[in-house]
Parts: C-alpha cells; structure tokens; sequence
C-alpha cells in the first residue's frame, strides 16, 4: 500500500444515528467498509451476504466497536431471498432507511466479446442489475415513510466502458440507467438515488498483486492522489455523506470515488 500521506477522516459520530442500513456483499471488500462506516455514524447495519459465514464475522466486529449490527443471509439474485432480508430488518428495528446494493459477480479476467460464456453472462447480470430491481422493489415501501435513500455500487467502468471487461461496463451502466430512472420516479415520494463509482483496496486486490507484483504501482501512477482507496475510511465516508440529510438535495447522480482516475463527469 503506498505511504501517500491523507487528510484526517471527518467525525460523522451520531450523523446516522436512529437509521437503519441494509448492505448486501458485505462480507468483505467495499460492502464491509460502507457497513463498518454507516455503524460508526450511529446507523443500526444488516449485513446481507449471501454465506453467513462471511457476512457473522463483520457483524459481530461492529458490534465488539460499539456499533449495532446484524448478519442475515441473501442472495441478491433470489427475489425471495431480498424480500426476506428487508422484512427481517423492518421486523427487528421497526425501520428501514438505507438500502445499499454493493453485491457483484467478479467480472473475471479480461476478455473479448466472443470469449464470454451465457453463464457469465447470466450471473454478472443477475446480480448487479437484477438484483438492482430487486432491492430497489422490496425497499422502496420503507424508504418512502421517512425521506429514505436507495445507493447503488457501479463503477467508472459503466460510465465510460471498457476495451477489456464489455459485460462488466455494460451491467454497470445498466444500474446507472435504473438510478437515473428511479430518481425521476420516486423523487415525488422523497426517496433519493444514488450511486458511487469506487476504487478501492479489496480482498480480490490482494489476489491480483501477489500474481502481478508491478500492478499497484500502475495503478497509483495512474491515480492523481496516488493512492488506492480504503474501502472503509474513503469509500465508506461517501456512502454516509449519500445516507445522510448532508445530501437532501441530491438524486440520481453517480460520485466517482477513485482517488482522481475517472475525471470524465
């Protein structure tokens, strides 16, 4: 990780406090960071993962940091299985405020159009858009009783494409598409929709740079601040700032957390 050094992180302490967050892929990775961040602002966290044995572990760490949080399992390709996990949440806190969809099949190694298979096809689709739909169907009845808001993972990949992962640029702009929508739809009702674009340090990170040892520092020269992002401390703080009033006046945008390697907005 490179030693650039960082502005101190803003104290968000009670900003969410009374909320009430679902976060689906937060056994590790982004969905982790934007999990413990939320519980650190004072929200109520349910880890929704589709194995329990990856989403208990980082329940039972925010709740050793004081936080509130739970784990349930979910796959967010099963429509039952989504409808399960926000009745459980409203069922336990009362509530639901912020529906956060981070959960994404692997886009895999680079490949040309020819080279994908239908069942790669089928399981990126399922779970960034479709799932999408999903959360966004069974959420919306509970956000819309207290100026909720529904945010969306994506990636600058589905904002200006990509020569080297066609599917993943595609379900990705496909969710900008649905956020953009739903904006126009649900802003009526008071319920926001947004989305963040991030580049983060993440468990798959790791894989990638023991098997190429050159690519961090690839990826920082290509960055303007220098740095890969901390999916808690730089992602997560964007995920609070989108569930919190300091964003009322903002729908169906989509912030690039990158560290500056996306300027195309």
């Amino acid at each position: 990780m490179s030693d650039v050094p960082t502005p101190p992180l803003a104290d968000v302490t009670g900003l969410l406090a009374g909320r009430v967050a679902i976060v689906t892929g937060a056994g590790q990775g982004v969905g982790q960071g934007i999990a413990e961040a939320l519980a650190a602002a004072g929200a109520s966290v349910v880890i929704a993962a589709r194995r329990l044995e990856t989403g208990e572990p980082v329940a039972a760490a925010i709740r050793e940091s004081g936080g509130d949080a739970t784990a349930v399992r979910c796959d967010v390709g099963v429509e039952a299985d989504v409808s399960v996990a926000v009745a459980e949440t409203v069922e336990r806190f009362g509530r639901l405020d912020v529906m956060v969809h981070n959960a994404v099949s692997p886009p895999g190694p680079p490949l040309t159009l020819q080279e994908i298979d239908d069942d790669t096809i089928a399981a990126q689709i399922t779970t960034s858009t479709t799932a999408s739909f999903h959360c966004a169907t069974a959420a919306f009845p509970h956000l819309a009783k207290d100026h909720g808001t529904l945010i969306l993972l994506t990636s600058p990949a589905g904002i200006e494409g990509s020569g080297n992962l066609p599917l993943y640029g595609c379900v990705k702009g496909a969710q900008r598409g649905l956020l953009k929508s739903l904006a126009r739809e649900w802003g009526p009702a008071g319920v926001r929709v947004n989305a963040i674009a991030p580049v983060a340090w993440t468990p798959a990170m790791d894989v990638a740079t023991a098997a190429n040892p050159t690519l961090e520092a690839r990826l920082r020269g290509r960055t303007p601040l220098q740095r890969i992002g901390d999916p808690a401390e730089d992602i997560g703080p964007v995920a609070v700032f989108l569930a919190s009033p300091m964003s009322r006046h903002m729908t169906g945008q989509t912030l690039a957390v990158d560290g500056g390697r996306y300027l195309g907005l």
